[in-house]
């Protein structure tokens, strides 16, 4: 135990290592991600009515015998909001540079986004800088207390781990999980009912991975790549279907 992984099929490794956070500043290569992410959006309209209405207007003056009558309207506004949970460090950085490129895009995209790290699995604390993950976490209780099930719930990773990183108390590479990565994920779930999972790498080894298996049957499920076909897709089911 102990030294690095990058075995897609993580061992115990107690060192502390250093992970790098993804890029949120990324413009290159980003545009069709954004024009895709367009499609997840809910627009309303609320607030101050300070926006001309042109048909109401028109209408309003014609049947006015011609005297202008201006209707105004507020402005429509993405109400979507989105929880983005990413894996971050061993087998996830050779996905770096197209992580970097959705997480760019969403950032300036989604008005209401928060974002957090994991490493694998999600158990009872996630953090918000790799820098700081093992001093400052945040407990995934209070994320779930915190945010209305009504926030779209994106976990991004390549789910490539040891079956115990998930369905044993004990299982986590990197501490003693008390809880099992099953049970917090079923509470994520089970709260947050619009949840995806994307993935990032190959489909062609999937099949050999028990995680990636028991993941698929777990959550709604999509394979991430740089057709960003597969983004269109992955967000019209996130908005309108319940895991």
């Amino acid at each position: 135990m102990g030294g690095d992984g990058g075995q897609r099929s993580a061992i115990k490794v107690w060192e502390k290592r250093d992970f790098k956070n993804y890029d949120a500043d990324v413009e290159l290569n980003t545009r069709n991600i954004k024009l895709a992410l367009k499609r997840l959006r809910i627009l309303t309209r609320e607030g101050i009515q300070e926006e001309l209405d042109l048909p109401t207007t028109i209408d309003k003056t014609c049947r006015n015998a011609g005297y202008l009558d201006i209707e105004m309207q507020a402005s429509k506004k993405n109400r979507v909001k989105v929880l983005l949970f990413m894996d971050s460090g061993g087998s996830m950085d050779p996905n770096m540079d197209l992580v970097s490129q959705l997480f760019s895009a969403a950032k300036t995209e989604f008005k209401h986004l928060e974002y957090f790290y994991f490493h694998n699995c999600i158990y009872e604390s996630v953090w918000k800088d790799n820098r700081l993950r093992h001093s400052d976490r945040i407990p995934t209780f209070d994320i779930i207390h915190k945010y209305n099930s009504d926030y779209r719930v994106i976990i991004l990773g390549d789910a490539t781990m040891s079956p115990h990183e998930i369905l044993s108390a004990g299982g986590s590479v990197e501490h003693f999980n008390d809880e099992s990565g099953a049970a917090w994920l079923q509470r994520i779930k089970d709260h947050f009912p619009y949840t995806i999972w994307l993935n990032p790498t190959g489909e062609y080894y999937w099949d050999s991975i028990y995680s990636l298996n028991w993941l698929k049957e777990f959550f709604w499920w999509k394979y991430v790549s740089d057709d960003v076909g597969w983004l269109v897709k992955s967000y019209e089911n996130l908005k309108r279907q319940k895991t």
